[in-house]
């Protein structure tokens, strides 16, 4: 998380904040190539978007539910860890979109420069990672849907039309269209989410008591997936591809950027903040428990018509639908992004690809942009008619969990080195929360591995 720095005459940039006070280099100083460095944009909330879209994407079903059962389990005394959360990733999508900025580079282009073993990684991840995760997000995008419209179609049915309108959207439109459509669900779920922690009656002075970290007995697991699950996915490495999509392909925009992540935090603490309200006003108070996973948001539809009648119900299942969905074309057009820039990579012979491609809309036309559109949505078709294999839940359980670890340490590598522009490196601040989330990763990367059904 970086703050911003005075920049006087005669003064060196606050390395803490990661860059000058205007977002960018003076404007008569000198640029990367010899000649003037591009004038800062003034932040301006007209330039709000790719935040709210990352805030979308990474914000899933799963997520919600695990706020839940948090609050169900622990009322509001956990409610410092989802806030912690928040800011957690505030930094790690700052550190995305600043290297994008600083450098003119795709933070995959960083990640190779790092070394062969990040290639193989990766190729690995977006393989098995893709071909399961398609199937959970058609799924997940499914279940409201069936509850909404009882009797119509079988899940799984539901579950292939949310997988093919999610191609044929991402398929027919470019980022500007994507981005209007996915800040109109979120404010869908903005209101959902907000209506429901005003209908349960929050104790606003137990949630202010909630503020005060305190680690009741059982609740460390909890306490670490509020801080580090919640809004924490492969598209927070995301960002930056959406940032260059936006248009932002310099140092110009590195203020515009940094209000655009704050937002897009903020959203998903409202987020955050209203399902644990709800948690702990609905199920801790009654003693119920919900069922883990994306059913259980089923589970609390059916407590909420109990409780205040079908039309909260349905509002609710209309908030699931817009979580899980953009979850799932946020994810269908992000990571083909990035896959998009890692062929690249390879048909350029290792030569650096610069984030003006995807400010032109080059990348979203590629055959590689579609290619893996296509194996989002197709092979994973096959899980919903079949049960999972046993080994590939297994690899892509570990793959998945070994991600964010590796996401917040390469940046704390990339951005601390020759690669990136002396202005815009890590200082102290920034270095710190971003060690301290790649611990935080690396132990919740262990806990998710020992969890796995060996």
């Amino acid at each position: 998380m970086a703050d911003t720095a005075d920049t006087t005459p005669g003064r060196r940039p606050d390395r803490d904040g990661g860059g000058p006070h205007h977002g960018g280099p003076a404007p008569d100083g000198p640029g990367p190539d010899g000649g003037r460095a591009p004038a800062p944009r003034k932040a301006s909330w007209r330039y709000i978007g790719p935040g709210i879209v990352v805030a979308a994407t990474g914000v899933g079903a799963g997520d919600l539910v695990a706020t839940l059962i948090a609050g169900g389990r622990f009322g509001y005394t956990l409610l410092w860890a989802a806030v912690i959360g928040c800011l957690v990733k505030i930094s790690l999508a700052e550190a995305a979109g600043r290297w994008h900025l600083a450098t003119g580079r795709t933070l995959f282009d960083g990640w190779r420069s790092l070394g062969a073993w990040t290639t193989g990684y990766f190729a690995v991840y977006v393989a098995i990672w893709g071909f399961v995760y398609g199937a959970a997000a058609m799924s997940s995008s499914a279940l409201p849907l069936q509850a909404l419209f009882p009797g119509v179609m079988e899940l799984k049915w539901w579950a292939v039309l949310c997988g093919l309108a999610g191609l044929a959207f991402v398929w027919f439109n470019r980022y500007a269209v994507f981005e209007k459509v996915m800040t109109l669900l979120v404010g869908v779920m903005f209101v959902v989410t907000l209506y429901l922690a005003v209908r349960v009656t929050p104790n606003l002075g137990r949630a202010l008591a909630g503020l005060a970290p305190v680690l009741p007995d059982g609740s460390l697991i909890y306490t670490l997936g509020l801080i580090g699950g919640v809004g924490g996915t492969i598209t927070l490495a995301a960002y930056g591809y959406w940032v260059n999509a936006k248009g932002w392909t310099d140092t110009s925009w590195m203020k515009v950027m940094r209000l655009d992540n704050r937002v897009a935090y903020l959203t998903t603490g409202i987020f955050v903040v209203a399902m644990l309200f709800v948690g702990a006003e609905l199920l801790h108070s009654s003693g119920i428990a919900l069922a883990k996973g994306d059913k259980g948001l089923l589970d609390l539809g059916g407590v909420l018509e109990d409780r205040y009648g079908t039309v909260t119900s349905k509002l609710f299942l209309v908030g699931f639908f817009a979580t899980s969905i953009t979850s799932l074309i946020g994810v269908w057009h992000g990571v083909s992004l990035m896959f998009a820039d890692f062929v690249a990579h390879f048909r350029s012979r290792g030569a650096a690809t610069p984030g003006e491609a995807a400010a032109v809309g080059a990348r979203e036309r590629s055959l590689p942009f579609r290619a893996y559109l296509l194996w989002l949505t197709f092979p994973p078709m096959a899980l919903l008619f079949l049960d999972q294999p046993f080994g590939l839940v297994i690899v892509y359980g570990v793959i998945g969990a070994f991600f964010m670890p590796f996401l917040a340490l390469t940046l704390v590598w990339l951005l601390n080195s020759s690669r990136t522009p002396a202005e815009w490196r890590n200082g102290p601040l920034s270095n710190g929360v971003l060690g301290a989330a790649g611990l935080l990763f690396v132990v919740l990367c262990v806990q998710q591995v020992r969890e796995l059904p060996w």
